[in-house]
């Protein structure tokens, strides 16, 4: 069973600002001749890889609830100019929009089981999940309703 990382999306404001966010990064690589690959950097390496590489995903914490996922494909270590071990988590760059769930904030990532991850919305509900204003789609949420 796959293990997922959790991570705040810090100063992203909904998962259309994350997807125009690294298409805006996809868009830079491409025109440096880089791969079509979005990575996040962080200070903390992953202990448990295996599980993680074995279908994982990094949750995206927006706004103080979790609310989308892109696939992981790979988990990088290396070292930075100041010789700080840092690691490179690279992700496809497809932002798949989740069942929104309130989750309080934390500092760098956490482990999330694949029982405690939140469902991924269906197509037409996440078009129309993500159309909503956000204020909207949190009252919903509160209410219960979505």
């Amino acid at each position: 069973m796959p293990l997922h990382l959790i991570k705040l999306a810090v100063g992203c404001e909904s998962v259309k600002e994350l997807k125009e966010w690294i298409a805006e990064r996809m868009l830079t690589a491409k025109k440096k001749g880089l791969p079509q690959q979005h990575v996040h950097v962080t200070r903390m390496m992953p202990k448990r890889l295996e599980d993680i590489l074995a279908g994982g995903s990094l949750y995206w914490v927006i706004r103080g609830e979790v609310a989308a996922r892109e696939k992981i494909v790979g988990i990088e270590p290396f070292r930075d100019g100041d010789g700080i071990g840092r690691c490179r988590i690279i992700m496809q760059p497809k932002v798949i929009a989740v069942s929104p769930r309130p989750m309080r904030p934390f500092q760098g990532w956490r482990y999330l089981t694949a029982d405690d991850a939140p469902a991924d919305l269906g197509k037409s509900s996440a078009a129309s999940v993500e159309a909503m204003p956000e204020p909207l789609r949190r009252e919903l949420r509160d209410l219960g309703l979505l």
